[in-house]
């Protein structure tokens, strides 16, 4: 793990121990970790708060039948900042982030409907004046990102028995369709549990129950199904320069076809990659990269990255300023 001039090791294992159970009692928590629950409980608000750590459900549209998307948009000098803004409060826009030295934006798109994805890739960003040119990719499989599939920079903080205890029982992670064959359909009460969940992922069953008119019985069997099913999962998000990563960067592979799925498990492997997924397009292996500095960065892209079977052609963009991730929107460097 990088060193980090914020955080204390304790803070760290709190923080992996979300990664592992991030609905996990503060009391579980601090029995595998040999703390008080009380001081799992102020380390947790203390992160939270100084924008390290968010725990967030996030939906997944696959699950509701609805592809996700990776837009590239080049956009006209002096309008990036703004562009990238206003996408950034788009509910259906997970992910965006300036690169190319601030001429390109790239940005997630997780639309729950058909409709309000094509107004978005279709009508909406071809019409605006400030967008010069779209490449819009399909993403096909996804190999890391989402619950179960983490970033792997805390991987080895906790001990294996630290991490059984939390209910990580080492099992791989199972790569599924990106849009599933059978979709969910949600109801008005499946709604308002998402609400809350949006919000804070790991609010209790009084209060999701509260929320959507249902006992904490139901509300707890209605929550696992919706786990189960992929439609949302509890997700981690960290701040990466909390942990010392101040150099993040877009790649984007060329590898043969026949050796995607290889390279794309390969990337999901690597400490310094926080998202990898094959992609429609020129490029068919996309990924986020987060190192502590640049030299890394070509460390990583020149040795690991280089070396992966059947790679035939690598861009790599930096990350000029990261707007917003996984649904949350970024102050600085921080979690807001």
């Amino acid at each position: 793990m990088a060193e980090s001039d914020d955080l204390l090791p304790d803070d760290v294992r709190v923080i992996r121990a979300l990664q592992v159970a991030p609905r996990a009692s503060f009391a579980s928590i601090a029995g595998a970790l040999g703390l008080t629950e009380a001081a799992v409980g102020r380390r947790y608000r203390r992160l939270r708060a100084d924008g390290v750590v968010r725990v967030a459900g996030i939906v997944d549209p696959g699950a509701l039948g609805q592809s996700k998307w990776l837009v590239r948009l080049r956009c006209r000098p002096g309008s990036v900042a703004a562009m990238a803004d206003a996408l950034a409060k788009r509910e259906d826009v997970s992910w965006v982030a300036l690169c190319a030295a601030g001429s390109e934006i790239t940005c997630a798109v997780r639309s729950r409907t058909q409709d309000e994805r094509d107004d978005l890739l279709g009508r909406q960003l071809p019409r605006t004046a400030a967008v010069l040119d779209i490449n819009a990719s399909a993403m096909l499989r996804q190999f890391l990102g989402g619950r179960g599939h983490y970033w792997a920079a805390l991987r080895g903080i906790l001990t294996s028995e630290q991490e059984s205890a939390l209910g990580n029982d080492g099992a791989p992670f199972t790569e599924a369709p990106v849009v599933a064959r059978d979709p969910v359909h949600l109801t008005p009460e499946d709604e308002k549990l998402l609400a809350v969940l949006a919000e804070d992922g790991r609010a209790g069953l009084v209060d999701l129950a509260a929320a959507a008119d249902l006992t904490p019985g139901r509300a707890a069997r209605r929550l696992q199904t919706l786990l189960d099913r992929r439609v949302v999962h509890i997700d981690v998000e960290i701040a990466a320069t909390a942990l010392g990563y101040r150099a993040g960067a877009n790649l984007w592979l060329r590898v043969h076809p026949s050796a995607v799925k290889t390279a794309g498990r390969a990337l999901a492997q690597l400490p310094q990659i926080a998202f990898a997924a094959a992609v429609s397009g020129p490029h068919n292996l996309h990924a986020v990269a987060h190192c502590r500095d640049l030299d890394e960065l070509f460390e990583l892209t020149s040795d690991r990255v280089g070396a992966l079977p059947g790679l035939q052609s690598m861009e790599v963009s930096p990350l000029l300023r990261h707007v917003k991730q996984a649904g949350t929107l970024l102050a600085g460097d921080r979690l807001a």
